[in-house]
């Protein structure tokens, strides 16, 4: 497995039920998201916009992917929606295709674009690192089968780790996607996000 057949094992749309450790104040916080990735040929001219961006070869690119998100958690406030989107881009840098650059257009907590490494560790799992200039966000992503998808991920800032999370996500029939607002099957790459509701910056490359 490569790192692009790993995205195109994550298309579709995923419920994600999550539980949230905040470390400084030693308390817990559960939540849950409605994910939807769709993956990007190399043909495709969002990632020659984004290589453009980062001023990358876009003929080093082997792929990259659009992913939406919506979510809610326990300690939000009322009428509190996190919803966001993203579109990133993989450039190997290895002739397995195992390792490399992931381009995004934007980041975990910043608008501006962002680099990340990723690899495929001995079992197949994904790992996604990204540098902030106060932030490092360390993530890793394995399937148990087609359907059922993991994540453990940590965020460290200044110095200290701050958040621990771990997810089990599910992945949706198209019946039970047409139930959630979340997302739309067969828009591709356009807004699928509820516009009256204010975006969220900060969450992960594979929605939260």
């Amino acid at each position: 497995m490569d790192a692009m057949q790993f995205f195109r094992q994550s298309s579709g749309n995923w419920r994600s039920q999550r539980t949230t450790h905040h470390l400084a104040f030693r308390r817990s916080e559960i939540g849950d998201s409605a994910i939807y990735v769709e993956t990007l040929s190399t043909e495709h001219p969002k990632i020659a916009e984004i290589c453009a961006m980062h001023e990358a070869d876009p003929n080093e690119a082997i792929g990259g992917a659009f992913v939406t998100w919506q979510s809610s958690m326990a300690w939000d406030q009322e009428k509190e929606n996190h919803v966001g989107e993203t579109i990133f881009v993989l450039i190997p840098t290895d002739a397995d295709r195992r390792q490399g650059k992931l381009l995004r257009e934007r980041g975990y907590a910043e608008i501006t674009p962002i680099v990340g490494e990723y690899h495929l560790d001995e079992e197949n799992g994904l790992v996604l690192i990204t540098d902030y200039e106060t932030t490092n966000s360390y993530e890793r992503f394995w399937f148990v089968n087609e359907d059922v998808r993991l994540r453990a991920s940590t965020v460290k800032r200044f110095g200290g780790f701050s958040t621990a999370t771990f997810c089990i996500e599910t992945k949706e029939t198209q019946a039970e996607a047409e139930e959630t607002s979340a997302t739309q099957v067969g828009n591709k790459l356009k807004p699928v996000i509820d516009p009256n509701i204010k975006a969220d910056l900060g969450y992960s490359i594979l929605g939260w």
